[in-house]
């Protein structure tokens, strides 16, 4: 019924959901490596209640394949959830996507009708302008091909229960069977579903994206205003403004709150993408554009700070090397930023540095930096005379800090 190419944060949430509802769903990744692990029921990333889900499916609704033919064959809804990196300028990198399509097409022998959905983030006008020409050019087959874009709003950490309990589905479409294949598809969720152009649904969620990097980055921007009046208890002041009844028991407090920059994979990425999409259609924008200045800047400023209070102590501890707390992602990671920047300011300072599941993929993804893996929090406050705490884990809390210097880049003690 359903196959999925990609299976990372997104592809394997979606294939599992799909799963979950008694669909027949075959998964495919290019990396032997993770589609052996995910083939023996071991997720290939931290996500809670997913192992579970996993371990219940796999083998049974869920096929985990290389088997493109057999996938393809079998299925109606072939979704893509590969990467779109950073390209030329900050403009999404197409060429996974296309690969993938061309895998499918070249799978296909027979006059089904299926339906090709991106699931990834492509910018606006991608799917009319770019995929719907790049599937014609494959000739007569295009008529047998329905195309759509499906934009997800997963939170790391929280991929699960936005996927089950999801509050919207965005089909982006330009044919009314098409949407009534997909609303068929998703009916069972029984969440609202909304069939709107290819580019409103590839816009939406850039919409969503940049809006969390906005309030972001201007949490940032004010707590270092309020560095600058000096005698501000900035914590303080942020959890008292989420007291607003305006924002009607919102979750801001995730997003309109300082700390070290935004990181992971989507919101660098898509802001990013997005401005550059804007710029070659002939508009600045200059909002985006100072956001993404905003948060370029904050490692820079978080280790100047770090410096500026070294005093000749070349020992310097960072805690938390996640882009959040709740996950092992490191992509984009702001603690990697931070001691980059650190490491340019004073070149012999040692770094020590510990993350409670995120510290290996770190390490692996990170080799230019030289700084010393810890196995506890406690190695960290015993080799080190100044602290950063740049990822908000839980268990960093109860610490004893032992009367050291602590910037709390995360504004959590």
């Amino acid at each position: 019924m359903v196959t999925v190419f990609g299976l990372g944060f997104v592809g394997l949430t979606t294939a599992l959901s799909f799963a979950h509802l008694g669909y027949k769903t075959y998964g495919i990744d290019i990396d032997q490596e993770r589609l052996k692990l995910i083939q023996n029921g071991e997720l290939p990333f931290h996500e809670p209640y997913m192992s579970d889900e996993l371990k219940k499916h796999i083998g049974n609704n869920l096929i985990v394949t290389d088997d493109i033919k057999e996938a393809i064959q079998n299925s109606d809804y072939i979704f893509y959830c590969v990467g779109t990196p950073y390209g030329i300028n900050g403009a999404a990198d197409l060429k996974y996507l296309f690969s993938a399509i061309d895998m499918t097409i070249d799978a296909i022998s027979d006059k089904r009708f299926r339906v090709l959905i991106t699931k990834s983030t492509i910018p606006p006008t991608t799917t009319a302008e770019k995929i719907i020409p790049y599937i014609k050019e494959k000739g007569d087959i295009a008529n047998q091909i329905g195309i759509a874009n499906n934009p997800e709003f997963l939170r790391e950490g929280h991929c699960w229960e936005d996927v089950i309990n999801a509050d919207r589905i965005v089909v982006g479409c330009g044919d009314v069977k098409v949407a009534k294949k997909l609303e068929e598809l998703y009916k069972p969720m029984r969440i609202p579903f909304f069939a709107v152009s290819y580019s409103t649904g590839e816009f939406i969620k850039y919409l969503s994206n940049t809006l969390l990097a906005t309030m972001i980055s201007y949490s940032n921007e004010m707590a270092q205003v309020a560095d600058t009046f000096g005698g501000i208890d900035i914590a303080k002041a942020f959890r008292i403004l989420h007291m607003d009844s305006r924002w009607n028991h919102s979750e801001m407090s995730s997003y309109v709150y300082p700390g070290c920059g935004y990181g992971g994979y989507c919101l660098p990425k898509d802001t990013n993408a997005l401005y550059a999409q804007s710029k070659e259609k002939g508009f600045t924008p200059p909002i985006l554009k100072s956001v993404i200045d905003t948060n370029n800047q904050r490692a820079k400023v978080i280790a100047t700070k770090i410096v500026n209070q070294l005093a000749g102590v070349k020992k310097v501890g960072i805690l938390g090397l996640s882009f959040k707390p709740e996950s092992d992602d490191v992509r984009d990671t702001p603690a990697a930023q931070i001691v980059r920047e650190l490491q340019k300011l004073s070149s012999n300072c040692k770094v020590y540095a510990y993350d409670p599941i995120a510290g290996t993929e770190f390490k692996k993804r990170y080799v230019d930096l030289n700084i010393i893996l810890c196995t506890s929090a406690e190695e960290v406050l015993n080799n080190t005379d100044i602290i950063a705490i740049t990822t908000a884990w839980k268990e960093f809390r109860n610490l004893d800090f032992k009367m050291k210097k602590v910037i709390d880049c995360r504004y959590m003690l």
